[in-house]
């Protein structure tokens, strides 16, 4: 095709010197799907290189329309598949193809906040692909945020804070069922999040990685990660604050879990209010929202960029796919 990177839509915040996100937008009328299909798979590498740079990219008005064009969309990239049924996500997800699942199929009042995908475990995607199918009536929006800009707000108001992040780490703890709990975000019961089918091979799975665990009625599961950074410098030298911290202080509740008790420093030392406080406002005020149209395609650096998931009301449907 002969259009170039797009036309670059300058967003109402910037990250540093850098728009934030990167919205590309191909000439009208929109291109048939296997052009734009020809366009991205020629220009991966230069939209990687600015994925780099931004943290997010937003891809509008480009002919998507169902789950089998983002599927093949996102292959265009290249980029090795991160499973998600092997992974220890606790959010319950349904497959599409291969590639695609739903984002997360908690209930539209349960916001999500913002996270670093997979970072309470020790393994974890680089980048994420999202894609809207269906936009809400209202709400809705993937918030995302970018983790370098936190992290320097942070160590000028809480430097204390950063340095106990670095030098200890951090650890998750979760209550799971053994089944699935729809009316939570972190509803995954532990025999799928650990490809276990009873307490023997969930045990297994759990000391490979490093957890503590403990059972409770009902067949409930307690496991407590190993000593996690909180903070981590990337290939080229930049600091993220990359952590499910904000997460999980203020969302990790349901009928097994208390979003205060989800989180503690690596030496099991308690996380202040006041500390977890000032990263959540922070985070809020550096906070762009991606309100979702039909068609649209996001890519994210989840090195970078942390995201989430408003409420919503009437019927939303955003896809999903991981990559290594």
């Amino acid at each position: 095709m002969n259009f170039s990177i797009g036309d670059i839509v300058e967003p109402e915040r910037r990250a540093g010197d850098s728009a934030f996100p990167l919205i590309c937008v191909p000439p009208a009328p929109a291109p048939r799907l296997d052009a734009a299909l020809e366009w991205l798979s020629a220009n991966r590498l230069r939209l990687l290189e600015q994925l780099e740079l931004h943290g997010v990219i937003l891809f509008r008005g480009f002919p998507l329309g169902s789950d089998e064009d983002f599927d093949a969309a996102l292959r265009t990239f290249e980029l090795e598949n991160f499973p998600y049924e092997g992974s220890l996500s606790n959010a319950i997800r349904r497959h599409r193809t291969e590639r695609v699942f739903t984002a997360n199929e908690a209930p539209p009042e349960v916001e999500i906040y913002l996270h670093h995908e997979l970072a309470q475990t020790p393994v974890y995607p680089t980048r994420l692909f999202f894609f809207c199918e269906v936009a809400p009536e209202s709400g809705g929006a993937t918030p995302v945020c970018r983790s370098d800009r936190l992290l320097a707000r942070l160590r000028e108001r809480v430097p204390e804070f950063v340095e106990r992040c670095e030098r200890l780490g951090v650890r998750y703890i979760n209550f799971m069922p053994a089944g699935e709990d729809m009316e939570s975000g972190q509803g995954r019961g532990w025999c799928a999040t650990l490809g276990a089918k009873n307490r023997a091979e969930a045990e297994a799975r759990l000391k490979s990685l490093g957890y503590g665990w403990s059972w409770f009625d009902g067949g409930v599961l307690r496991d407590c990660s190993p000593a996690l950074p909180a903070v981590r410098t990337l290939p080229g030298g930049k600091s993220v604050f990359f952590n499910q911290l904000i997460a999980a202080w203020r969302g990790w509740s349901d009928s097994r879990n208390e979003a205060a008790r989800s989180i503690c420093f690596g030496d099991h030392s308690e996380i202040p209010d006041d500390d977890m406080q000032a990263a959540a406002e922070i985070a809020e005020e550096l906070t762009v929202d991606l309100a979702w149209q039909v068609g649209d395609m996001a890519l994210v650096d989840n090195m970078q960029v942390m995201h989430g998931r408003r409420p919503y009301s009437g019927h939303r449907r955003v896809l999903a796919s991981l990559a290594a």
